[in-house]
């Protein structure tokens, strides 16, 4: 494999397995390195059978991909090897035009699929579901303020448990409004004027307005990768999903003193497909928290909006969080058990010919 061959074979992000005519291990890609926990140089020459268990009939498929010229799918076998318990993927294989004998076998873990069929799924009922509460936003607003403005002239002569119940009325309104002006909020996100800026310094921002706010009685732990180049992001959309995700971590503390990491690191194993080619998302940005973790009833579904594991929370942080991330054509995930939840946001790098921004002073700590 030479040239564009060769990045073709090397940008796949699904394990990839070339195998000569007596299905051994000719070459593998990095993504199947990753899979296996394994180098390239200690699985070349290998028995594909002795490599990977697969719960399927391959013999049969091979034979019929090198008979027929055609390609073979297989859907949800159980793929293990030595090093790793099964995992359920969908599996392809191809004929090489050009070398009798040769067949592509390509896996695709079930999990990656489901979870970009279901982000599609997510994305388009948020949109709906979201375009309807900006409606009724706009029109619920109107007659809430006036129920605050009825329920504060009636305290004025009001005293003892009366003058309580209009608080009470006043105070309720109120938190309704910022839910209605979250939503706007939501529906009205702009899209992202991007420039190269330096991740560690938004981060910053965002850490020093939590430890004056909400997160005052957290511990943050600070683990920076300096060598990281400049992303390539809206700073003041990227400094609110940092701030929402803080806060998100401090808010599962329950009010007790915790531990927040802030980790970020390079890693070009992840690469999304999209309509114009693979792209790769090296910068790595993680927000961990000691706290009990995610309900595991909604942790499938954390990021659609109005889904929170909080009470009276509005499950609007995140859903805007996922937002963001995918206008800036990233890739937010979690993985959350109890007393270690880890937000992990992946980011692209800057042109090179972009120039750093410097982000305004917030002013802020």
């Amino acid at each position: 494999m030479k040239s564009f061959g060769e990045t073709l074979w090397n940008s796949l992000p699904i394990p990839a397995f070339l195998l000569d005519p007596g299905d051994i291990i000719s070459e593998v890609n990095p993504a199947a390195e990753l899979f296996l926990n394994a180098s390239v140089r200690s699985l070349r020459g290998q028995p594909m059978f002795d490599t990977l268990a697969i719960d399927a009939p391959l013999e049969d498929a091979f034979r019929r991909v090198r008979t027929d010229q055609s390609s073979l799918f297989i859907n949800t076998a159980d793929v293990g090897s030595g090093e790793r318990p099964p995992v359920q993927c969908n599996i392809q294989i191809a004929p090489m035009i050009g070398m009798p004998g040769f067949v592509l076998l390509i896996m695709e873990p079930r999990q990656i699929a489901d979870r970009l069929n279901r982000a599609h799924s997510v994305k388009s009922a948020a949109k709906s579901a979201i375009g309807m509460a900006e409606m009724l936003a706009h029109e619920i607003k109107n007659p809430l303020a006036g129920i605050t403005g009825a329920a504060q002239l009636l305290s004025m002569n009001l005293s003892g448990e009366d003058q309580e119940m209009t608080d009470l009325i006043v105070a309720e309104t109120r938190r309704i409004l910022k839910l209605l002006e979250q939503v706007e909020q939501f529906g009205n996100l702009r899209p992202p004027e991007r420039r190269a800026v330096n991740i560690h310094d938004l981060l910053d921002r965002a850490r020093k307005t939590a430890q004056v706010g909400f997160a005052a009685n957290m511990r943050v732990v600070e683990d920076y990768d300096p060598s990281l180049p400049s992303t390539w992001v809206d700073g003041d959309q990227m400094l609110q999903v940092f701030q929402n995700l803080l806060k998100n971590a401090a808010q599962a503390a329950r009010n007790e003193r915790g531990t927040i990491t802030i980790r970020t690191f390079y890693d070009t194993s992840l690469r999304l497909r999209r309509k114009d080619g693979t792209a790769a998302l090296p910068l790595q940005v993680e927000i961990v928290d000691d706290g009990p973790g995610i309900p595991p009833e909604i942790a499938s579904e954390i990021f659609e909006p109005f889904v929170s594991g909080r009470e009276n929370g509005t499950g609007l942080g995140l859903a805007l969080v996922s937002k963001i991330i995918s206008d800036h054509d990233g890739w937010v995930s979690v993985n959350s058990v109890p007393g270690r939840t880890v937000f992990r946001i992946s980011l692209p790098v800057a042109p090179k010919d972009e120039g750093v921004e410097v982000p305004k002073s917030s002013g802020e700590g």
